[in-house]
């Protein structure tokens, strides 16, 4: 997860999911490829608010071991507005539906591009 509320974090781990964070594995301003590609290795779903990783030209480039990205775009940046959108893709897709898409969720749609 990156640029998101530990709130957040939380939230997935209560569903039984493993979970780490871009600032707690120490990656916080990595450029990122260099994530991306810890990402993959780490077979992870990744969970941002970055619009970088919106770019299907740069997935599409490399999708081999593409697992999931999910990129909340609330009204509000603050850790409830992001919290508010995550809860609401969550009624609407399951974590498991992340797998191989990437998936754009804001207040008034959740748009699903299946990558692999």
């Amino acid at each position: 997860m990156k640029n998101l509320p530990q709130s957040l974090t939380h939230i997935i781990e209560e569903q039984g999911y493993d979970v780490e964070s871009v600032f707690a594995q120490r990656l916080s301003g990595c450029d990122d490829e260099k994530l991306w590609n810890i990402i993959k290795e780490e077979s992870r779903i990744f969970i941002t608010l970055d619009l970088d990783f919106s770019d299907i030209r740069r997935i599409l480039n490399d999708v081999s071991n593409f697992t999931g990205i999910m990129i909340l775009r609330p009204r509000s940046k603050g850790p409830d507005g992001i919290q508010e959108i995550f809860k609401k893709a969550l009624r609407l897709i399951s974590i498991e539906d992340l797998w191989g898409k990437l998936i754009i969720v804001d207040p008034t749609k959740i748009r699903i591009k299946k990558i692999k």
